[in-house]
């Protein structure tokens, strides 16, 4: 059987502190002096915080950024062939052809009068669908794009 342990104290205890010093407290002085002025309370780390690293870049990162590369140059170069397409023409301008077989996708080209690629004259250029005079133009008609134009063209050699 077990008694009961007396009032006020605790069975668990260790040892008591001296009276009057807190058990809790590290790095304090002596009672009766006081800690130098400029130095810290608790004893220096053993060694120094070591700076956080920069997070290295994975493989994944470096195939975005080549994805996204190759993309700008995609259409860099898309625009840079559509820029003398059939839809760039204007009244005046020379073309040529680079698929004189085909009657779906001639391959219209605009190119200097000068060239001697130069095999047509855009004599008009129609946003609507009334058509070129048959007699005088052949007619390039483009739809389904952003814009749907015709170009009434006249044969043309270079003098």
């Amino acid at each position: 059987m077990t008694t009961p342990p007396p009032q006020g104290q605790n069975p668990f205890a260790q040892g008591q502190p001296p009276q009057g010093q807190n058990p809790f407290a590290q790095g304090q002085p002596p009672q009766g002096q006081t800690a130098p002025q400029g130095y810290p309370q608790q004893p220096a780390a053993p060694y120094a915080p070591v700076p956080p690293q920069r997070p290295k870049r994975g493989i994944k990162q470096y195939l975005r950024i080549a994805v996204v590369i190759i993309a700008l140059i995609g259409a860099g170069i898309g625009w840079m062939a559509s820029r003398d397409d059939a839809n760039t023409a204007k009244v005046g301008d020379c073309m040529s052809i680079g698929n004189p077989d085909s009657a779906t996708n001639p391959e219209l080209e605009v190119v200097d009068c000068g060239s001697s690629k130069a095999a047509y004259k855009v004599e008009q250029k129609k946003s609507d669908d009334s058509g070129c005079d048959r007699n005088k133009y052949a007619e390039y008609t483009e739809t389904g794009g952003s814009s749907d134009f015709t170009l009434c063209l006249s044969e043309y050699s270079a003098k």
